[in-house]
C-alpha cells in the first residue's frame, strides 16, 4: 500500500528542518509492517499542529519499533488530541495494543479504522491477528475470507486457520483447489496427503459402523451393543437411543449407564443425567470406570451450578486417575 504524502499548502514552504522531518518519517512508514501504515491526508489546521502531529506520530513508531509500546501508545494520544479519529492513528493504537496483549482494545481501534478504509488488505490482515490472539478462529476465518476475495494470493493463509480450528475438510477444500491451479505450496503438499488419508480412513470407519448397526438388529448380544454404543459417539440421537435400549437390556453393565448419562449431559438434561449415572455406579467395579463415572457426575454437577458438589467429583476422579 502506497504512502500517502501530507499537503502542504504552496504559500509555506516548508524549511529544511522541517524538510528533514517529513522525509524521514515518510521513510520510516514506508517500511514499517511491509509498508501498510498511511499517513493522513493533510487537514484543515496549521502548519505548526502539521509538524507537531508527525513529530508525536514519529516517536510512536519509534518507540513501537523497540518495544516501548506504551510510550508508542502515548505519544498516539498525542495524534489524536491534535487530529481525532485519523485511520493511520487507530491502526497504530491497534497494534501497540496487540503487543501489549490487550485484545478488546486492539479489536476496538482496528474495527475504527477499517471503517475508513473496508478494502485496506493490511489493515483486515491485522483484524485477522487480532482474532487468533483470542483464539476466535471462526471470527478469523471470516475476515480472511474477504481478503482473499480482494487478492487470491492470501489463500494459503486461509489454509492455515482452517488447520488451527481443526476444520480439516475445509483445509483439504482449499488445498485440492489450489493443486488444482497448481498453486499449493510445498510445505502444505504432506498435510494434504496426511488428510487424504485420514479421510479416506474415516469413510472406511464409517462404512464399518453402518455393518455394526445392521448386525445389532439380528444379534441383541451385549458385545455387538458396545460396538454399536462407541459407533454413536458423535451421534447423540442413536447414542441415547441405543444406551437407553442397553440399560433395559443390560442393567448390571455400567457401560451403558455411562453412555446414556454422558449422552443426556450433552443434552443438558443435567438431572435425569445425575440419576441414571449414579444407578450405574451400583455396578462399577474398575477404578477406570469408575472415574469416568465421576467426571460425567461432576459436568452433571457443573450444569447444574452446584459447584461444590461437582469439585468434590471431579476430585475423585483426579484420585483415582493418580
Amino acid at each position: 500500500m502506497s504512502v500517502k504524502k501530507i499537503v502542504h499548502r504552496k504559500e509555506k514552504p516548508l524549511d529544511h528542518f522541517k524538510r528533514f522531518l517529513f522525509f524521514a518519517l515518510l521513510f520510516l512508514t514506508s517500511i514499517d509492517s511491509f509498508s501498510q501504515d498511511s499517513i493522513r491526508a493533510a487537514k484543515d489546521f496549521t502548519e505548526e499542529n502539521e509538524l507537531k502531529f508527525q513529530e508525536f506520530f514519529f516517536e510512536a513508531l519509534s518507540q513501537k519499533s523497540i518495544g516501548n509500546h506504551q510510550k508508542a501508545i502515548d505519544n498516539l494520544e498525542s495524534c489524536n488530541q491534535i487530529v481525532p479519529n485519523d485511520m493511520a492513528v487507530f491502526f497504530e493504537f491497534s497494534k501497540n495494543y496487540l503487543a501489549l496483549n490487550k485484545t478488546f482494545l486492539a479489536k476496538e481501534y482496528i474495527q475504527r479504522a477499517i471503517e475508513k478504509e473496508v478494502t485496506n488488505i493490511w489493515m483486515q490482515k491485522h483484524l485477522v491477528k487480532v482474532f487468533v490472539k483470542e483464539n476466535n478462529f471462526l471470527d478469523a476465518i471470516k475476515i480472511q475470507q474477504k481478503i482473499v476475495a480482494l487478492n487470491s494470493k492470501e489463500r494459503a493463509a486461509l489454509i492455515r486457520l482452517h488447520l488451527q480450528n481443526s476444520d480439516y475438510e475445509s483445509a483439504l477444500n482449499v488445498m485440492n483447489t489450489l493443486e488444482s491451479e497448481h498453486l499449493l505450496p510445498s510445505k502444505f503438499k504432506e498435510i494434504k496427503d496426511r488428510l487424504t488419508q485420514k479421510k479416506t480412513s474415516k469413510l472406511r470407519e464409517t462404512v464399518t459402523s453402518e455393518d455394526v448397526f445392521k448386525k445389532f438388529e439380528t444379534d441383541k448380544s451385549y458385545t455387538v451393543l458396545k460396538q454399536v454404543l462407541e459407533a454413536s459417539r458423535g451421534q447423540l440421537d442413536a447414542l441415547l437411543k441405543y444406551s437407553a435400549e442397553g440399560i433395559a437390556r443390560f442393567p448390571a453393565q455400567p457401560f451403558v449407564y455411562l453412555m446414556n448419562g454422558r449422552a443426556l449431559n450433552t443434552k443438558k438434561e443435567y438431572n435425569l443425567a445425575l440419576e441414571i449415572l449414579k444407578s450405574g455406579l451400583d455396578f462399577v467395579f474398575e477404578s477406570e470406570m469408575e472415574a469416568n463415572f465421576y467426571k460425567e457426575i461432576s459436568l452433571s454437577y457443573r450444569g447444574l451450578g452446584n459447584k461444590l458438589a461437582a469439585e468434590k467429583y471431579r476430585e475423585k476422579e483426579k484420585k483415582l486417575k493418580n
